[in-house]
């Protein structure tokens, strides 16, 4: 609990930041799946088929599940709100229209007749007893949507659209309950807030309603007012979920800050390759680091065959291939190697005679591997583990920092790991030697578009102070720092460009 409530200190303005956000997103998208149900299912209240066929529809939509709507999302609408909005507003229609539907079905059909008899219009009708009838079975709906909302909007971390979300992918990430739990509770507590909101609305009468709808909507306009002395960002660097990546982004914030007049927007553990990839692409971000080894095995569409291992050869690979695909601009790389490995117990290793990948054949039958999704599909990971060394594991799947709490408790045997994670310190992990090199080289470098170097042709020679410096070591005690440590990814990369005198204290 001390641990808890300590973290919660030392992270509260992120939270306020966080509540904030996710207070956004959820009240806009409740508000616009209002105003689309509602009205749709009035207006077609009296015609039962089609109203059976959007209901069929909209609950079709929630058995979608969400991170497959927002990859969808992302290559057309970008990141941040506007895809996390999208998907959120879709899930929320079903329970809306569902109520409104069955509010306005279980009006006494007698009341009609009466209401016709004398001579009332359908807004007369509407207006004087229908909705009064029907309100509280359409808010019992959006009262539904709006705990469904809340509980989903957590996944909108994952597209850089920030929210609670943000504080459980990271805990996730670091290993940290505490983050988690302040994630989670946050989440669950809003839920029951709005929740009860709502149930105190739900048997008020319909002005009251509509005066506390309207209300909301002026809020939720102001909120998105730029807050006093908020300039506009004009580059925003992303990163992948970890410290590594967090840690590099904040170099690029440092430098590009130290010695231009731009600002720098960084978001921190965004999200996988492709999501990334697709948002720089599509300009919803200006910077990413990307490996070499990434670019050549899973963002080319072009079929490369076996690449040497040389890592200049690599990175000019990457560089050209790249840039003729896409028009991005590929900068030169950092020293340190950050490659796939595989990983077993040290204990493990020693009971089994371990040293290298192709002694794990022995063990094909009986040892449980851990591996996450995208290493799993990957010619340069589970794929090659097949084709180039033979070998069938039983796999599980599952998120990169879960692996390394399945590999302590010994839920798995082996699993894969970046060469120079902080994990393999702390979890006392062998790594096995790749002795067929599987693995090509995995360097970090800026990728950006090309427009955005026009614009800012600075960046190549700022960013530029990177190459060739970083070495594994280095880069291995940062990740500790951070991941075990417990320092902010921003101090730590600081500390290190003021030790490299790259920039001014």
């Amino acid at each position: 609990m001390n641990k808890l409530l300590e973290t919660f200190l030392e992270r509260k303005s992120q939270w306020v930041l966080a509540l904030f956000e996710h207070l956004q997103i959820s009240l806009l998208s409740l508000l616009l799946a209002i105003i689309i149900a509602v009205p749709l299912a009035i207006v077609l209240s009296n015609r039962k088929k089609i109203n059976e066929g959007i209901l069929q529809v909209t609950g079709i939509f929630q058995t979608i599940p969400s991170l497959a709507l927002l990859g969808l999302f992302i290559p057309f609408m970008g990141i941040g709100k506007v895809p996390a909005i999208t998907a959120l507003v879709i899930y929320a229609l079903f329970p809306i229209y569902q109520g409104t539907v069955t509010g306005f079905s279980e009006i006494d059909p007698s009341l009609e007749e009466a209401a016709t008899a004398f001579g009332m219009t359908k807004w007369e009708k509407l207006k004087k007893y229908k909705l009064s009838l029907a309100m509280p079975i359409i808010m019992s709906g959006v009262r539904t949507s709006a705990i469904m909302i809340i509980g989903t909007a957590t996944l909108a971390a994952l597209v850089g659209a920030g929210g609670l979300g943000s504080f459980i992918l990271l805990g996730i990430d670091r290993n940290n309950s505490s983050l988690i739990l302040i994630g989670a509770i946050s989440s669950a507590l809003l839920a029951v807030l709005f929740s009860s909101l709502i149930k105190i609305l739900q048997n008020k009468k319909p002005r009251t309603i509509l005066l506390s709808f309207f209300l909301a909507i002026v809020l939720l306009a102001l909120s998105f007012i730029p807050w006093a002395g908020s300039g506009k960002k004009e580059l925003v660097v992303a990163g992948k979920l970890g410290a590594e990546p967090e840690i590099i982004i904040n170099m690029y914030k440092e430098l590009i800050e130290n010695d231009t007049d731009i600002k720098v927007e960084v978001k921190p553990n965004f999200g996988k390759t492709t999501f990334l990839y697709e948002a720089l692409k599509g300009k919803s971000i200006d910077i990413y680091p990307e490996f070499t080894g990434t670019i050549t095995s899973s963002l080319l569409t072009e079929d490369l065959g076996k690449i040497s291992n040389d890592p200049q050869k690599v990175y000019e690979v990457a560089r050209d291939k790249i840039y003729a695909q896409d028009k991005l601009v590929y900068l030169a790389p950092s020293k340190f190697q950050d490659t796939y490995a595989l990983a077993v117990r040290q204990d493990y290793a020693k009971d089994h005679g371990l040293e290298k990948i192709s002694d794990l054949g022995k063990l094909e039958n009986s040892a449980v591997a851990g591996f996450t999704l995208e290493f799993n599909d990957r010619e340069d990971g589970n794929r090659g583990l097949k084709s180039l060394y033979q070998l069938n594991f039983q796999v599980k799947t599952m998120e990169p920092a879960l692996r390394y709490t399945a590999i302590s408790n010994q839920s798995i045997d082996i699993t894969d790991v970046y060469s120079t994670d902080s994990q393999i310190i702390t979890n006392q992990l062998k790594v096995l030697e790749d002795d067929k090199q599987l693995f090509p080289p995995y360097q970090a470098a800026p990728l950006l578009r090309e427009d955005t170097l026009k614009k800012y042709p600075e960046l190549k020679e700022v960013l530029g102070k990177l190459a060739g410096k970083i070495s594994s070591q280095e880069m291995t005690q940062m990740n500790y720092e951070v991941d075990v440590e417990g320092k902010a990814a921003r101090d730590v990369a600081r500390a290190y460009l003021l030790k490299e005198n790259l920039i001014k204290p």
